[in-house]
């Protein structure tokens, strides 16, 4: 067994993955604005081309990021006892949360009803009513369900943390670097994901991130916290992803291209020819692609992307209230497009330029300098740097002399 040594080591194509998955959250949420699909407002033009990337994304840009959120609950907890890791994880996760529920989420359902207010106070007053968005109410998690969910899956995933990191856990750990080294092993557990899947979805087919009603897609994202989990607490299976990067990449790409083709097709035309249900295909691709490509997405992330850079630090204390705002804003320039003449293509770019660099602005100016809006975030306070703290020394020194 090759159990993680090194978990008090930054791992940085952790963190760059962190990045790259969250960035792809913005480039969905502003891709949404121009689907068929429901969303809060939409442009006076959609495009069906756009789905092409958006089907594709929607698969594993959310599995990537709790993939890597399982991995990080592991490092997170290994300077931690079970009492410390679970008042981090309460701070971290659920001040954020209850903040966004009050302040950044109801401009979203503002610009979703605006039409029903004579103002945003007129409107706010809803929120107070607790009735739960939609049935009439404007109290929602809405984005920040990723959160919630996060912070539940922390909590009950505890016992498995401390069986993870104790002497237990060896014989389990071993008995699964053999079997996944296998060339098929690591891409074997879409069968336990996908027999969740059979037994859920028949009672909870959609997706509605609202936890009470969610309990196939809410157990479809906790399969992937716990691989994160599993292969954060061996150096022998993050050595595995890595080596097998191209099968799974291949194995990734001919998912993408039976999902592509499925997408693009007439099923009416087709399904006759065929003995089982397109929508049954559908969903077993849907669960290839989300393994496949997260597997393969961290093997080349190891390969490529394990070093450090400035922009890293920047990017990677920001990247979570850049989450947290990205969406609010994204609606908020986006609401004010509906009606203009230019093209699908020409408002793409303006609102996905326009979003990046507001959410990054905002942040910059009115989060990271300030530690009171750094706790709201989720964030740790602003640390005072060697030179800083120096003078104050000095200055200290000085006035003791003086007195």
């Amino acid at each position: 067994m090759t159990k993680t040594g090194t978990l008090k080591i930054r791992r940085y194509d952790l963190d760059w993955l962190r990045v790259i998955a969250i960035l792809l959250v913005l480039l969905f949420h502003v891709g949404m604005f121009f689907v068929h699909w429901d969303w809060h407002v939409k442009n006076n033009e959609t495009s069906r081309t756009f789905g092409y990337v958006m089907v594709w994304l929607h698969q594993w840009r959310m599995p990537l990021l709790l993939f890597i959120s399982g991995a990080g609950t592991i490092f997170a907890s290994a300077r931690r006892n079970k009492t410390e890791f679970a008042l981090e994880r309460s701070k971290r996760l659920l001040v954020p949360l209850v903040f966004a529920m009050l302040v950044i989420v109801p401009p979203q359902i503002y610009f979703e009803r605006i039409n029903n207010y004579s103002s945003y106070l007129d409107f706010y007053k809803t929120v107070f009513s607790f009735v739960p968005y939609p049935d009439g109410g404007s109290l929602s998690w809405h984005h920040m369900w990723f959160v919630l969910y996060l912070f539940i899956y922390s909590i009950i995933a505890i016992p498995l943390i401390a069986f993870l990191k104790s002497g237990r856990s060896v014989k389990f750990i071993t008995a699964l670097e053999k079997y996944l080294s296998k060339r098929w092993g690591t891409l074997s557990y879409i069968i336990p994901i996908l027999i969740t899947q059979l037994i859920l979805r028949p009672f909870y087919p959609e997706q509605t991130h609202s936890l009470f009603d969610d309990w196939a897609y809410f157990t479809f994202c906790f399969t992937f916290f716990v691989a994160g989990m599993m292969v954060a607490s061996s150096d022998r299976l993050w050595e595995i992803l890595l080596l097998k990067r191209r099968f799974h990449l291949s194995i990734a790409l001919l998912s993408l291209g039976l999902m592509e083709f499925l997408y693009a097709v007439d099923w009416n035309q087709i399904q006759p020819y065929l003995n089982v249900d397109l929508e049954i295909i559908w969903s077993i691709n849907e669960i290839i692609i989300a393994w496949s490509w997260v597997v393969a997405v961290v093997g080349y992330g190891q390969k490529y992307l394990n070093r450090n850079s400035p922009v890293l630090k920047f990017a990677n204390e920001g990247i979570y209230p850049f989450y947290i705002i990205h969406q609010t804003i994204i609606i908020a320039i986006a609401y004010p497009m509906i009606d203009w003449s230019q093209g699908i293509i020409v408002k793409f770019i303006l609102l996905l330029c326009l979003s990046f660099a507001a959410t990054v602005g905002f942040y910059a100016l009115f989060i990271r300098p300030f530690n009171f809006m750094r706790f709201l975030f989720g964030m740790k306070p602003k640390q005072i740097s060697s030179r800083k703290l120096a003078v104050k020394e000095l200055i200290y020194e000085v006035q003791k002399e003086e007195a």
